[in-house]
């Protein structure tokens, strides 16, 4: 043992840094620098801010260059109450209209919620939130609160989306505050059932504007 650790010794510097003959290993010796982990680091695409619109999409961004997509919701206030917070997809991109967002949906949903009054918490499976080889927009957030103080927040993630061999999968997490006062989690989870890239998404409230708010969206290498 006294060898190697006089050897090790004489093979590093006054800074207390390992000189290259410390290391036999020819290619080690060859390393000039070490590459950046970029490996499920979160990158911000674009973001869109709301303000009395009916519709906010995403017509770029959405590509082959990752494999994960993650949309973020921050404070999406309805100017209607009791309304759903729903999204689409197109195959059609920058060249969407109204009409491209109808791709077949197989989904489910589930909440949990809890009142003010903390008098009726529950569990329970959404059937008339979910979807079955339908074209229609798929909720995301069931009947959302109009107070001033109201709003939504959360996350849907997309998986990969350029596929064309694949349906494209999703799933989502939002919390929202019911027009009736409760604090609501909500669960939603399917599939595109199509084997064309999804290259665009567009989200919106099932009556009334976007009053307020800001989606950002997010690729992960």
């Amino acid at each position: 043992m006294g060898s190697i650790i006089r050897t090790a010794a004489n093979n590093v510097g006054a800074s207390g840094v390992f000189s290259s003959s410390a290391f036999n290993n020819a290619s080690l010796n060859s390393v000039t620098s070490l590459p950046t982990a970029v490996d499920g680091k979160m990158k911000l695409i674009l973001s869109t801010t709301a303000s009395g619109n009916t519709t906010r999409s995403f017509t770029s961004g959405i590509d082959s260059t990752y494999k994960t997509y993650v949309f973020k919701f921050i404070n999406i206030h309805p100017a209607t109450d009791d309304v759903s917070f729903q999204f689409q997809g197109s195959t059609q991109g920058a060249s969407s209209t109204d009409g491209d967002y109808a791709n077949n949906i197989t989904s489910t949903h589930f909440a949990a919620y809890h009142d003010e009054a903390d008098s009726s918490p529950g569990l329970g499976y959404e059937a008339g939130r979910d979807l079955a080889q339908s074209s229609s927009f798929q909720t995301l957030a069931g009947r959302v609160g109009a107070d001033a103080d109201q709003s939504l927040s959360g996350e849907l993630w997309l998986f990969n989306p350029s596929s064309t061999t694949y349906v494209k999968h999703f799933m989502s997490n939002l919390h929202s505050s019911y027009y009736s006062d409760y604090a609501f989690n909500q669960f939603a989870a399917g599939y595109f059932n199509t084997t064309s890239a999804i290259n665009a998404i567009r989200f919106k409230y099932s009556s009334g504007n976007i009053d307020a708010g800001t989606i950002a969206l997010y690729g992960i290498a």
